[in-house]
């Protein structure tokens, strides 16, 4: 027998005498509310939402049926009489409404048995941490005849897919005070709403470029209010992205958001030697996920822009991401140079260059951040995987960036959090005079409001660093 698991062992219905009790304490919490509800279907927003629990008559009213009944059952089932019981009824009586964090005793007590059907009427009640009742009332239950003794089941650990990482995000861009943002050739619905809707949101302040006549034909068939936000008119996409660029330009905008137009377009404009806004670094794209598995915003660069970079190239990337989160108030951002090994080896050419982007930042060419590399990505985000290869690293199981070794690499990790992992995502290209949204057609709301909210942070650190 497994001596470490624990032993429930039931009371017959021929051990139980008139007052015997027994009791469980437990406290509420926003895992139980939300379990509840999953397996329930009862998404009554007096129990899930708290600014509405809040501003009604329920005032927080989270859980009457959830623990009254449930945690009966459960001293029932597991405690008093235990294993074998058959529930057939209960009366109960809710007193006081029961509040997240609150601490509940439930007892149960033998009032009345009857023989002949081996059912037993149990008095039930609740108290809150306050001593003050909060369910009363019976169950009626028939009681094992047989001694039953069973190891306590182990359940499954669930865990909640909590977002709020993206919104976070918006939450730190919310004091600030909105970008001018060129929008180059906003001609379909997702660009044009994306658009639209951060401005109403205070993240930006867009100015329109394109075809004028094009886009307000599109604002009138999917009813977007344009406002009077200003449209600058040109005939084609190039012209657009050409326009856009320009005002980054001349400091008429302090962000550039992609439209409907195709992202090697607007690159193309942005890296244009006399008329772009390149700067000495190399350009790159970061995406910051909201990984629902992982404790902390996950930074992933670059997936989509630079296909297979040299070490210098490699050099930027890392600082750029660097860069991005500070903006994002990670003082000294952990960077994992990922692989597909942990040891420097001479047959894989990523190994070799992340061991050299570690001795550049020991240099000081690379600066802001700490960097470890290779890490295969296991070692990159799990403290376990690294604890079993007995690596030693203050980046290994906690990275805040995972920089891929090329363009391939990087898009698969993006994708793969994305659709394998529920991850959502935002992006911004850095490395230019200004800071670039890419938008999608496949990109949610929030995910083209936190790419906004990103723009919108790094642009004010910007103006910080150089004052």
């Amino acid at each position: 027998m497994n001596k470490s698991k624990e032993l429930i062992i039931n009371r017959c219905f021929g051990e139980i005498e008139i007052g015997e009790s027994a009791s469980i304490n437990r406290r509420l919490t926003m895992n139980d509310i939300n379990l509840f509800a999953v397996m329930s279907g009862d998404v009554n927003p007096a129990h899930l939402d708290e600014d509405y629990a809040k501003d009604s008559k329920f005032h927080e009213v989270i859980a009457h049926g959830l623990w009254g009944g449930s945690l009966i059952s459960t001293v029932l089932g597991t405690v008093l009489p235990g294993p074998g019981t058959i529930y057939l009824d209960q009366s109960l009586s809710f007193r006081r409404p029961v509040m997240l964090g609150d601490v509940l005793t439930v007892k149960v007590t033998a009032k009345e048995k009857f023989p002949e059907t081996s059912q037993i009427i149990f008095d039930c009640e609740c108290v809150n941490q306050e001593g003050k009742s909060v369910i009363c009332g019976e169950a009626r239950v028939i009681a094992p005849t047989e001694k039953i003794e069973r190891f306590r089941a182990a359940l499954p650990n669930v865990r909640f897919n909590e977002r709020g990482r993206l919104r976070e995000l918006f939450d730190a861009a919310d004091p600030l005070e909105p970008v001018e943002t060129a929008v180059a050739h906003p001609c379909s619905e997702y660009a044009l709403k994306g658009a639209i809707e951060a401005a109403d949101a205070g993240l930006i302040e867009p100015i329109l470029v394109g075809p004028e006549s094009r886009i307000r034909a599109v604002a009138d068939e999917y009813e977007i209010d344009l406002k009077d936000y200003p449209i600058i008119d040109v005939e084609h996409s190039h012209e657009a992205a050409e326009k856009a660029v320009e005002l980054g330009r001349n400091g008429k905008v302090q962000a550039l958001m992609k439209g409907s137009l195709h992202t090697d377009e607007l690159m193309k404009a942005v890296l244009h030697k006399e008329r772009g806004i390149r700067s000495e670094r190399r350009i790159s794209h970061v995406f910051a996920f909201d990984v629902p598995t992982y404790p902390r915003p996950l930074l992933v660069t670059d997936a989509a822009i630079n296909i297979a970079p040299s070490l210098e190239q490699m050099r930027d990337i890392v600082q750029n991401a660097i860069d991005l989160a500070h903006a994002l108030c990670i003082e000294q951002p952990k960077v994992a140079l990922l692989s597909a090994v942990e040891t420097v080896t001479k047959d894989i050419q990523s190994t070799l260059v992340a061991a050299a982007l570690c001795k550049m930042a020991d240099r000081g060419q690379i600066t802001g951040g700490t960097l470890d590399g290779p890490l295969a990505f296991d070692n990159a985000v799990s403290i376990a995987a690294t604890k079993a290869k007995g690596i030693i690293s203050p980046v290994a199981g906690q990275a805040d960036i995972l920089v891929a070794p090329d363009l391939e690499a990087g898009n698969i990790l993006a994708k793969q959090l994305t659709y394998l992992a529920d991850a959502q995502g935002s992006g911004i290209v850095m490395g230019a005079r200004l800071p670039i949204i890419l938008t999608s057609r496949a990109d949610t709301e929030i995910e083209r409001m936190a790419s906004c909210s990103l723009a919108l942070l790094f642009a004010h650190h910007q103006n910080k660093v150089k004052l």
